[in-house]
């Protein structure tokens, strides 16, 4: 005999008779039925897309696909550590951030010393475009006359940092890191019709160092960084800045050089940067600049640990936030934007960047539904961000694709269509 929990009557147990003969049964059976060819119906789904969506990630690539709730949906080699190339530019932001309000403007300062010497001495602004310069220099004829020579403190940064993965070629990517700097280090020309050499932006005048060091390299037209230091770089900012003074009405004709500002020189203009933090990370993310993001880095650094910024301080601070605040202990930074193949991440330590780095999200590549960081290395592609949709908050997703030659876009078409909130 067995009772039924819902009528409470005794039921005389036979075969396939007890479904049949209460009604509670019946229901039961039913139900049990439904739940049972559910279940089977999901299970295929889920591994058909599981098939699809991580069928061509080979042994040496990770990806990962997280719900907004944080559920893991698909999964391969998540926690083997990759070289995340550019998405590394993700991580910088958020530790900056965490120290530093959005709203933060950059400063470089103006000095006359005693023998009448205009001192200029920067803190790192990576913005210091040619606009900029010629501002600072129409608002500076105006609080000083004559003076003699240009004298570049650049001694908040220490000289020369050597950025692991940047080389000693004349690509933009490849440019140093200085305390004072000019349109990202780089210079841009081109030629008239007589072949003469001449600047490649209306903005920006060509200096004689600029044409000095590009006939000495026998450039073709183009953009490059032509200095093999950091002093040679300030140097330029200094030659541009000297051209705005003298297009203000102040006959600059002295001399441009690099030393120190002194406790008794007197202060005569601070410079605060048109561009906000927010602003300069949103054009980072815009150019996938590694001048800014180390920039960013190494200013970092100073600010939390103090002057002269090093890249063991900036790379210090950062690694610490990651390390207190997003919980990750075993990864390898060595610089700020993704160029060394040194960097070490797992797709799980990326998701946690960008679960903190949501608020953000807005300042990354946005293409359809897609918000993302690419990277890009020889023999490596990556992308990380976020899939909006219909589907109630962001998802999160992370393709690391170290040496394998797969598509990273048909990889990002299969994420797609397995959420299938994306359209």
């Amino acid at each position: 005999m067995l009772v039924c929990l819902f009528c409470k009557k005794a039921k005389m147990l036979e075969r396939g008779n007890f479904p049949m003969t209460c009604k509670h049964g019946i229901a039961m059976f039913r139900f049990a039925v439904l739940l049972f060819v559910l279940t089977l119906c999901w299970q295929g789904k889920s591994t058909a897309e599981t098939s699809s969506v991580c069928a061509s990630i080979s042994s040496r690539d990770a990806l990962l696909v997280a719900s907004h709730g944080g559920q893991i949906l698909y999964a391969k080699n998540e926690i083997m550590k990759c070289v995340p190339a550019s998405t590394l530019k993700i991580l910088t932001p958020l530790a900056t951030l965490h120290h530093v309000e959005k709203s933060y403007r950059f400063h470089t300062e103006f000095y006359l010393d005693a023998d009448q010497n205009l001192k200029i001495k920067g803190y790192g602004d990576p913005l210091l475009i040619s606009e900029v310069w010629r501002d600072i220099a129409t608002i500076l004829a105006t609080k000083v006359g004559r003076f003699k020579n240009i004298i570049l403190d650049t001694s908040y940064f220490a000289p020369d940092i050597n950025i692991p993965g940047i080389g000693n070629s004349t690509n933009p990517y490849d440019a140093p890191n200085v305390a004072i700097c000019a349109n990202f280090n780089t210079v841009f020309f081109k030629r008239n019709q007589a072949g003469t050499i001449v600047t490649g932006e209306p903005q920006t005048p060509m200096t004689p160092l600029a044409l000095k060091k590009i006939e000495l390299l026998g450039l073709h037209p183009g953009r490059y960084t032509l200095w093999d230091s950091a002093r040679e770089a300030a140097l330029y900012a200094g030659e541009l800045f000297a051209h705005f003074l003298k297009e203000a009405g102040n006959n600059f004709q002295g001399e441009i050089r690099i030393g120190t500002v002194n406790p008794e020189d007197r202060l005569i203009y601070t410079h605060l940067s048109p561009f906000t933090l927010e602003e300069i990370f949103r054009k980072m993310f815009e150019f996938s600049s590694n001048f800014i993001a180390n920039q960013i880095l190494l200013a970092l650094g100073a600010y939390v640990e103090g002057p002269p910024a090093t890249l063991g301080k900036g790379v210090e601070v950062v690694s610490r936030y990651a390390k207190e605040r997003l919980h990750l202990s075993d990864i390898r930074i060595v610089e700020g934007s993704g160029i060394s193949r040194k960097n070490r991440l797992s797709a799980m330590d990326m998701l946690a960047a960008l679960k903190a780095f949501e608020p953000y999200r807005g300042l990354l590549t946005k293409k359809g539904c897609l918000l993302y960081k690419s990277g890009t290395l020889t023999g490596v592609k990556t992308r990380a961000g976020y899939i909006e949709g219909s589907c109630g908050g962001p998802h999160y997703f992370v393709i690391f694709l170290n040496n394998s030659g797969e598509d990273i876009e048909r990889v990002m078409e299969n994420i797609k269509k397995g959420i299938g909130c994306c359209k």
